[in-house]
């Protein structure tokens, strides 16, 4: 091994906000905040998302190949069909690109995917279960 993930660093023009969008979603605290740099992540001793003030900041358009994506995420859930209020309720916005692919306040693209079977099942600070897909008649 050569290094360690530090941060995932995203530029964006208002990094409290879009911490606390992320902040929601991912159900993880802020650890760390200065005027130009906010830090979300399971813990202060863990790697996470950090957001970076850039005044001019260019949101893609994705799919637009003229202004395309430069990252995604892709953040799993039990059962997207639910996660879609969720996630537009604290700001997300619906891309027309494809299934549940958004965009963050900053316009960023993310996708909210099905926990695979190989994964842990979801749970939330508290412990609690997110919430899984109904059962098929």
């Amino acid at each position: 091994m050569i290094g360690r993930l530090h941060h995932l660093v995203i530029d964006c023009p208002d990094p409290e906000l879009l911490a606390a969008f992320y902040s929601r979603l991912l159900g993880h605290p802020v650890t760390y905040r200065s005027p130009d740099f906010v830090v979300v992540a399971a813990a202060e001793d863990t790697s996470g998302l950090a957001f970076q003030r850039a005044p001019d900041h260019e949101p893609p358009d994705w799919p637009d190949p003229h202004r395309p994506q430069q990252m995604h995420l892709d953040v799993m859930v039990e059962d997207p069909e639910v996660a879609d209020a969720a996630v537009r309720a604290i700001g997300a916005r619906r891309l027309a690109a494809g299934d549940h692919v958004y965009a963050d306040p900053a316009g960023h693209p993310f996708c909210l995917i099905r926990r695979p079977s190989w994964a842990a099942p979801l749970v939330d600070a508290a412990g609690r279960a997110a919430p899984r897909p109904a059962p098929r008649a």
